[in-house]
């Protein structure tokens, strides 16, 4: 299934936190975003080191009136175990994820390859969603490397609120043929 196109009605979310809470798509109401970042799961080193990054950020997004969350497939006890080896006291870690929830948000899925990986996770995965429940950004890797920069992104968001920047990559698939 191919990702959702900026301006199409984001697909629902609804997930278990490592706080005990459920987080809910449809429930979130930021001034200008809420960013879900997907993220492999406990196995992944590059993984860890995004979302140290994202936790150090957490504040800084929060600033500019952005809401956080980081998702996997990975089951509690995982989630938890990542969320205190990883240090991550700022950022809300969510799990669960489904794989049909997964392939709403097109995310690639791949199959365990070593014995530390789940037998099926999802790649990464980020995504801003307007407050209206629309989609603004998406970016989905077929690979743990190569994701955007969140140091980087918080000067772009800056840029799209000062020039009211419109989503990009909307036009369907039939417009470019």
């Amino acid at each position: 299934m191919s990702p959702p196109r900026p301006q199409d009605q984001a697909p629902d979310l609804d997930i278990s936190l490592t706080t005990g809470k459920r987080w809910r798509l449809a429930d979130q109401a930021p001034d200008q975003f809420t960013m879900i970042v997907f993220y492999r799961g406990l196995h992944c080193p590059v993984c860890k080191g995004y979302n140290q990054t994202l936790n150090r950020l957490v504040d800084a997004y929060a600033e500019r009136g952005v809401e956080t969350v980081a998702v996997s497939m990975d089951p509690e006890a995982r989630a938890r175990q990542a969320k205190e080896k990883w240090e991550l006291p700022a950022l809300d870690v969510g799990y669960g994820l489904t794989t049909d929830q997964a392939r709403k948000w097109g995310l690639y899925l791949s199959e365990g390859i070593k014995e530390e990986e789940p037998d099926l996770f999802s790649e990464p995965g980020l995504f801003l969603v307007r407050p209206d429940g629309t989609l603004y950004y998406g970016a989905v890797n077929s690979m743990p490397f190569g994701r955007p920069d969140l140091e980087q992104l918080l000067d772009a968001l800056d840029f799209i609120d000062q020039h009211d920047y419109p989503p990009r990559g909307e036009a369907p698939p039939a417009a470019v043929a």
